[in-house]
Order: C-alpha cells, then structure tokens, then sequence
C-alpha cells in the first residue's frame, strides 16, 4: 500500500497513469482469484485502497484548480 503523502506529490498525470495501472492490476487479481492462482488474496484489497487513494487525491487537486478549497 502507498501512502496518500506519495500520491500527492505526483502530477495530474502520473496520477492518471497510477489509477490506470491500478486498475490493470485489480482486474488481474480478479481474474486470478476466480482462477483460483492467487497467491494473496489481500492484495486486492490493497489495491482498491490505493485507487481510493488516488481518486481522493485527484478530486482535491482539481477543486484547488477551480479554487473551491485550500490545501
């Protein structure tokens, strides 16, 4: 698991680019727990974590954008 401290300190798209591997990762792990090749099944909840991570992360970048809150 990654620290939100880590995430933020990314720009708009690496952070794009986070979720988007992420969620390949996710899917990857689904496949393999319903396959029955899962090595750890907490890994998937590591991974849904992280990508909440990177959304809250994303949602407060752009409302600092629009000026909505201060950081």
């Amino acid at each position: 698991m990654k620290k939100a401290t880590k995430f933020r300190t990314m720009t708009e798209e690496e952070l794009r680019q986070e979720e988007t591997d992420l969620r390949k990762e996710l899917f990857n792990l689904r496949f393999q727990q319903v396959t029955g090749e899962i090595e750890n099944p907490l890994r998937i909840r590591h991974i849904r974590k992280d990508i909440a991570r990177v959304l809250t992360v994303k949602n407060e970048k752009l409302k600092v954008k629009r000026g909505e809150t201060k950081v």
